[in-house]
C-alpha cells in the first residue's frame, strides 16, 4: 500500500509600508499606469496590499498542514509571532506552533516516508510556494512535488495528484471550480462553512488569530481527503 500525505497551506503577506521604496515601486508600477484616476488608483492598491500573501516573493507560510490519509491523522504547524502557545489536539489532529523555518523543516522531513501527495491547487500553489520559501531558508526538498503534471508521467518516488487539475481533466472544464464548490457538489462538508475561507487569512494573522488560522487548515485537509475519496472511486481511470 501506497503511503498518501494530503498537505496544504495558508499564507499571508508582508506590510507593504515596511518595503523599501524599490520594490513598493516595482509592484505598484502597473497600478499608475492602468488606473484612470485616484479612486481607482487607492482601491487598486489596497487590492494589491491584500494579495501579497499569495506570492512568495511578499508574503510568507503562516500554517502548513499534513494529514496521512489511511490513518486520518494529521499535523498543522502554525506561525503565532509573540506568543507562546503549547501544544493541544484537537480532533483528529495536532497543533504545533512553529517558524516558517521550523514548519518546512519539519514538512519535508516527514514526506521522506510517503510517496503519494495530494492536494487541491497544490501544483499552482501550495507547492511551488513551499519549494520557493524553503530554498529562502536552504532547505533541500525531500521530494519533487513538481516533476510532470500528468499522473501517467509522474515519477513514482512522488506522485503529486493535485485534485483541481483531476475533477477539470487538466483544464478541460471551463471553470476550474474552489474547493468550496466542489464539496458543495458532492456533498462533503466543506471548510468553508465556519465562516472562514482563504481571502480571510491576512486579516486573520493581523488581528492574531492564529489558531484560528490554524484550526482552518486543518478542515481544508479533512475536506480534501474526503474529495479524493470521491475522485479515486468515481472519476479516477489511473491504477496508482
Amino acid at each position: 500500500m501506497t503511503a498518501k500525505l494530503i498537505f496544504d497551506i495558508e499564507t499571508a503577506g508582508v506590510d507593504f509600508s515596511g518595503l523599501d521604496s524599490a520594490t513598493q515601486e516595482s509592484l505598484t508600477r502597473w497600478i499608475k499606469k492602468e488606473a484612470q484616476d485616484e479612486d481607482e488608483y487607492r482601491k487598486m492598491l489596497e487590492d494589491l496590499k491584500n494579495g501579497l500573501g499569495f506570492s512568495p516573493l511578499t508574503g510568507e507560510i503562516v500554517a502548513i498542514g499534513v494529514l496521512d490519509f489511511d490513518q486520518n491523522r494529521g499535523v498543522v504547524y502554525y506561525q503565532a509571532p509573540g506568543e507562546k502557545y503549547e501544544e493541544f489536539q484537537k480532533d483528529n489532529f495536532v497543533f504545533k506552533q512553529t517558524s516558517e523555518k521550523e514548519m518546512l523543516e519539519k514538512f519535508w522531513e516527514g514526506s521522506k516516508n510517503y510517496r503519494e501527495f495530494i492536494s487541491f491547487n497544490g501544483r499552482s500553489f501550495d507547492a511551488p510556494f513551499i519549494l520557493i520559501r524553503s530554498a529562502k531558508y536552504k532547505l533541500k526538498p525531500s521530494k519533487d512535488l513538481m516533476s510532470n503534471r500528468y499522473l501517467s508521467s509522474q515519477k513514482f518516488e512522488a506522485k503529486h495528484i493535485d485534485l483541481q487539475d483531476q475533477l477539470t481533466f487538466y483544464g478541460a472544464v471551463r471553470r476550474k471550480g474552489s474547493l468550496h464548490l466542489w464539496c458543495n457538489l458532492f456533498d462533503i462538508e466543506s471548510p468553508k462553512i465556519q465562516g472562514v475561507t482563504g481571502d480571510d487569512i491576512q486579516g486573520l494573522f493581523l488581528n492574531k488569530e492564529y489558531k484560528k488560522i490554524a484550526e482552518y487548515n486543518s478542515r481544508d485537509l479533512t475536506a480534501t481527503r474526503e474529495l479524493y475519496i470521491y475522485w479515486k472511486e468515481y472519476l479516477n481511470f489511473i491504477v496508482l
